[in-house]
């Protein structure tokens, strides 16, 4: 195709882009998706029933040896979603029609598929969850696998080795989907694992061995692809509002960077409980996990999916484990930094907030300590299980 053949003349550039295919793209999407799903087409998206929506974005358009190669992001929205779900989908075809049509093909086999069953309650397989003194029931709802490449092989239930795995992850929300991702091509292979969006790296073990002796891909690329839906029985209960953390959590980073006593300190922890309507919990998620967020996002060291709840005191404390996808809160501080990032702040801000975190203290610790002995670590060569911290009030809450 003619558009991605870079011009040398200015006008044949603007031109170019003025001709870029992919509105024209998104609309062969959503007119196939519509048809597909039999909802209605409104301002860009398509309305189903029961408040969902679905956006289209097209991302990577490439042209090889006459093939279309297209990368469609499927974006679902519901009131009851506590984020957006996103899924981007890789087709081909003869045609930008055709690959348009795989799209969706693909879009609906994955992830409609068990979200349509949610709809109507078809199939639920019970999901029961125990945390934090806290129990809550959800169904869970899964499609079959969609496969790439794999011929020669009875189509296995992905879901089936994480199913005990599963609860742990699971909190107070009233959606969670998983996503599982399997790829392999001769010796690289893909192992993903997302809840709401989130990759929980300790699923991935229990897929490796799957994938190393089960898929089979010495010539050709082979993936595997699996959602689940998860439904509370009951509705969300969370008292507060994710708009509620994330405006205390910008704000938060604006004042960490300028502390530079312990006094300033003080200051920040009474402001910040103003910001959150005296709800003393999320006032002390937000101090704790801010800084450790930030360390993790730019210091580069693995860390696992876990946090750990300090109990009680002296001999008699304990931890209690839990997940990360199980404290609303943990992502959106990580959204509110994320963003924050992207602005591009200076080093010496970053270090600021950073130097707060106990990851940040022990890592260094441990690389000092080991440079002592003559021995170089790196960031990368560090393993840790997840944040531990401790509220100092009763009454907590996990939600």
């Amino acid at each position: 195709m003619g558009i991605f053949k870079k011009k040398n003349n200015q006008k044949e550039d603007v031109a170019a882009t003025a001709a870029d295919p992919r509105e024209d793209i998104k609309k062969l999407v959503l007119d196939a998706l519509n048809a597909k799903l039999n909802g209605t087409l409104y301002d860009d998206c398509v309305i189903m029933p029961k408040g969902f929506t679905i956006d289209v974005q097209v991302g990577r358009l490439e042209e090889n040896e006459g093939i279309q190669i297209l990368q469609t992001i499927f974006i679902v929205r519901h009131d009851d979603f506590d984020e957006p779900l996103i899924e981007p989908v890789d087709s081909q075809g003869q045609t930008l029609e055709e690959a348009s049509s795989m799209a969706v093909e693909i879009f609906h086999g994955g992830v409609w598929h068990p979200l349509d069953q949610s709809m109507v309650k078809k199939n639920p397989q019970p999901v029961s969850v125990d945390f934090l003194r806290q129990h809550y029931d959800f169904d869970m709802y899964c499609q079959s696998v969609v496969r790439i490449g794999v011929k020669d092989k009875q189509p296995t239930m992905l879901v089936n080795f994480i199913r005990n795995e599963i609860p742990k992850y699971l909190g107070s929300k009233k959606y969670y989907w998983l996503r599982i991702y399997l790829a392999k091509y001769k010796e690289k292979k893909i192992i993903e694992v997302r809840i709401n969006g989130s990759v929980c790296v300790e699923l991935s073990k229990y897929f490796n061995e799957y994938v190393e002796n089960e898929m089979k891909a010495d010539e050709v690329f082979v993936s595997e692809k699996q959602y689940a839906i998860f439904v509370q029985r009951e509705d969300d209960k969370c008292p507060f509002k994710k708009e509620l953390v994330m405006n205390a959590a910008k704000e938060t980073i604006n004042m960490m960077v300028n502390i530079k006593s312990r006094e300033e300190y003080i200051e920040m922890t009474e402001k910040l409980e103003k910001l959150v309507d005296g709800d003393k919990n999320i006032a002390a998620e937000i101090r704790v996990f801010i800084p450790e967020i930030f360390a993790k996002l730019t210091l580069g060291y693995r860390e696992g999916d876990s946090l750990f709840l300090l109990e009680g005191e002296g001999e008699e404390q304990q931890s209690i484990e839990f997940k990360k996808t199980q404290l609303r809160t943990y992502f959106y501080l990580q959204q509110a930094v994320l963003e924050y990032m992207s602005g591009k702040p200076t080093q010496e801000d970053v270090s600021r907030i950073v130097t707060n975190s106990v990851a940040f203290r022990e890592l260094r610790k441990a690389i000092d300590t080991a440079k002592e002995n003559g021995k170089e670590l790196k960031p990368d060569d560090l393993y840790v299980p997840g944040t531990s911290y401790k509220i100092g009030h009763e009454g907590y809450r996990v939600w």
